[in-house]
């Protein structure tokens, strides 16, 4: 199954199970900013630990592997696990929601978007960046992640919420990586 397949059916299964969801990464960058391929995909979910076997049985052990036991551990830990295709070897991320200020604030920030004829919840663009931001920041500069981030705010220009991205750059500590996409926007 394609990685558009493989993101459908799991958008699909989580608006089935009603687990709150929000598409981020680089799917959510490439949706707002300059598409790229990237080798997986990303997800914040809110789910409690009795939700954990309804969202395991949304996929069937002959298509997919993924581990209750790791799902419910994530969830306890505030982490992440691991959703694979076994046929294609397409793999989705799933990182539960945790109590930080700006992850609760960009999963209540979260939009709806149409992608492949199917509405889901998206990073919004102020989101996206800051999050890209973080990430490099994090990887010691990832210039995949910055150049991301970079690309979304030209793309998205005009519509962004400065005010909000500069509370948050400056609470995330991203001052330099921000002045530094500031410098090297593009969007004249």
């Amino acid at each position: 199954m394609s990685q558009q397949e493989l993101l459908k059916k799991v958008i699909q299964a989580l608006d089935q199970a009603g687990i709150k969801y929000m598409l981020t990464g680089s799917i959510a960058s490439s949706l707002q900013g300059e598409p790229r391929s990237t080798h997986d995909i990303d997800i914040v979910i809110s789910i409690q630990k009795p939700e954990a076997k309804k969202l395991v049985e949304a996929f069937p052990p002959s298509c997919f592997y993924i581990d209750e036991e790791s799902v419910v551990d994530a969830i306890d830990k505030k982490s992440m696990f691991n959703l694979i295709d076994v046929s294609a070897g397409g793999k989705v991320d799933f990182w539960i929601l945790t109590y930080e200020p700006f992850d609760r604030t960009r999963f209540q920030r979260r939009i709806r978007e149409e992608f492949m004829g199917l509405k889901m919840m998206v990073s919004s663009p102020e989101d996206t960046i800051l999050a890209k931001l973080r990430w490099a920041k994090l990887s010691g500069g990832s210039e995949k992640q910055f150049t991301d981030a970079l690309r979304v705010y030209e793309v998205q220009y005009g519509e962004l919420d400065i005010d909000y991205l500069d509370q948050w750059v400056r609470k995330l500590n991203v001052e330099s990586l921000w002045k530094r996409l500031l410098d090297e926007a593009e969007t004249g």
